[in-house]
């Protein structure tokens, strides 16, 4: 349980994880390359030339087997609905294709415009001995939907021109659904969550017990039935059988709170605190993976659909992201979300599912450690003034101590505190710290160069909040050392300067207004002042005008 599950636990009913989305690649890897191509017709198709007919004819063949197919299965040929590369909208576009669906029945094929790698016969058309080459081009690929027994609501996508790439989507709640009613667990399914569960410690041992070979006994069953061109013995002894590597993968962690007063509270309190202390529009520390000068993604926290109900505080990184939002009312959420597993330092094979499901915890455990950070941070009593003290190193050298009211120091804070810097695994150099803190105090590199950047983070050094890490350039938080510059960034930024804001330069119009017309945090501030002033006046001071 990490800090952020442990904090709100009273609030929470119940909570799980599992895969979402999952949408596996689909490869015949023998047939990725021209040559051992030919050697396949030479040896199983006694020794067929491969020439632009012989590609067009077996595409052709595709055709008139579906064509066949469709009529005998009862499922129509569609053309996508407006907004064809909006998944959402495909989705419901089907679902009632889906009612009274039966186990293994396709109901519907939806055809689709999207690239695909084919073979290419570069050469006229009675050239009989081309250049065969892949090339990336747009081609009609057909979406078979099905409900398979074990999977649910899935579909395939095929491509009909050689070698047959293909995709496969799936999604773990489906599978759930059908785990738990095979076990005669009572619970509520809300589109893509679980809203009620009467077993919920049996829905986590379910949702872990998910292996490779679930993947690969629906993957596999469904691309050999929907590849014809393929014969079982050409996939048993010329290994002419798909094999699936990870294209998309949303791991997702569900807290189900008892009231939804509570989790707008919280949520509406996380929005406010990442739009500051978060350093939205610069994010580097809950991946868990370094960020060299190779590094070309993006690294970013960006808080979305703000005119919607639910607003998301999506954190970008690699070929993915982290995303938290509401739905369904009650439910929490935290997806981390990839198209390229190797951000994660995970190989794209599906025989690796339990170190992707492994490493996507780890991501959600980090994300929510850091929004407890930012949501909680406590100092003990005597800890604060021992930060402001000088600190004497061993070699008799006096370092100054932290102070609240220093710019450059809270600018270096808020620099090590981004989001960004935890994709890194907690590990920067300072140039990576260097420019986000420039942003912070609006100044130049003339104006405050590098050296009185690592002179400033030499004060956090001394206290032992940072280290550097041996035999290398880079730097990371240690111990309290990221509570720590958060609980100064909020004591500054949500203390100290609203406050001496409010006594020294307030609005005249504001003493005029209702209270019920202030917002909640104005009129505590409002308190504070006033019972600062009842408190002077009790002392015998004389309160400022």
């Amino acid at each position: 349980m990490n800090a952020f599950v442990e904090h709100h636990k009273n609030s929470i009913q119940f909570g799980y994880r599992c895969f979402d989305r999952l949408l596996l690649n689909g490869l015949i890897q023998p047939s990725q390359q021209p040559e051992r191509v030919l050697g396949f017709f030479n040896t199983y198709r006694e020794g067929k030339r491969v020439t632009r007919r012989t590609l067009t004819e077996i595409a052709d063949q595709f055709q008139y087997w579906l064509k066949n197919r469709s009529e005998k299965w009862g499922a129509p040929i569609l053309e996508p609905p407006d907004g064809s590369g909006d998944d959402s909208r495909r989705d419901k576009f089907m679902d009632r294709y889906f009612e009274d669906a039966k186990p293994n029945q396709v109901v519907a094929i939806l055809k689709a415009r999207e690239p695909a790698r084919i073979l290419v016969a570069i050469g006229g058309k009675d050239n009989d001995s081309p250049h065969l080459e892949y090339k990336q081009r747009w081609v009609n690929q057909f979406n078979f939907y099905l409900n398979d027994p074990h999977w649910g609501r899935m579909f395939v996508r095929m491509c009909p021109y050689f070698p047959f790439s293909a995709r496969v989507c799936l999604n773990q709640h489906h599978w759930l659904a059908i785990r738990m009613r095979e076990e005669g667990i009572d619970f509520q399914q809300c589109t893509n969550a679980f809203l009620r569960c009467s077993n919920p410690a049996r829905l986590q041992e379910l949702a872990d017990s998910l292996t490779t070979q679930d993947l690969l006994k629906c993957g596999q069953k469904w691309l050999a039935a929907f590849t014809p061109f393929i014969s079982d013995k050409e996939r048993k002894h010329a290994g002419c059988q798909h094999r699936l590597f990870f294209s998309q993968v949303e791991y997702c962690d569900n807290l189900i709170f008892h009231r939804r007063a509570a989790i707008d509270e919280l949520t509406q309190r996380l929005l406010d605190l990442n739009r500051t202390i978060g350093q939205p529009k610069k994010i580097t520390m809950i991946f868990g993976r370094k960020v060299t000068k190779q590094y070309k993604g993006k690294l970013q926290t960006v808080i979305e659909d703000l005119d919607l109900p639910n607003p998301v505080i999506r954190s970008h990184y690699g070929h993915g992201f982290a995303k938290q939002y509401v739905r369904d009312d009650r439910i929490l959420r935290t997806e981390p979300a990839t198209n390229n597993v190797y951000d994660y330092g995970v190989n794209k094979d599906v025989e690796n599912l339990p170190r992707l499901r492994e490493r996507m915890s780890e991501i959600i455990d980090h994300y929510h450690d850091v929004q407890q950070d930012v949501l909680e941070t406590f100092i003990d009593r005597g800890q604060l003034r021992k930060l402001a003290e000088p600190t004497i190193l061993p070699n008799g050298r006096r370092i100054p101590g932290l102070k609240l009211d220093q710019p450059r120091q809270l600018a270096v804070m808020h620099s090590l505190v981004r989001f960004a810097n935890i994709a890194a695994s907690g590990r920067f150099t300072t140039a990576d710290l260097y420019q986000p803190a420039l942003h912070t105090l609006g100044m130049t590199d003339s104006q405050y160069s590098l050296a009185s950047f690592r002179y400033d983070l030499s004060k956090l050094r001394a206290k032992g909040l940072v280290e550097r890490i041996p035999h290398s350039r880079r730097y990371q938080l240690v111990g309290k050392g990221y509570s720590i510059c958060v609980a100064f960034l909020k004591l500054f930024e949500k203390i100290y300067a609203p406050l001496t804001a409010g006594l020294l330069a307030p609005f005249g119009g504001d003493r005029l207004l209702p209270d019920e017309k202030r917002c909640a945090l104005d009129r505590l501030y409002q308190r504070i002042c006033d019972d600062l002033d009842a408190l002077l006046r009790a002392v015998g001071l004389k309160v400022a005008a």
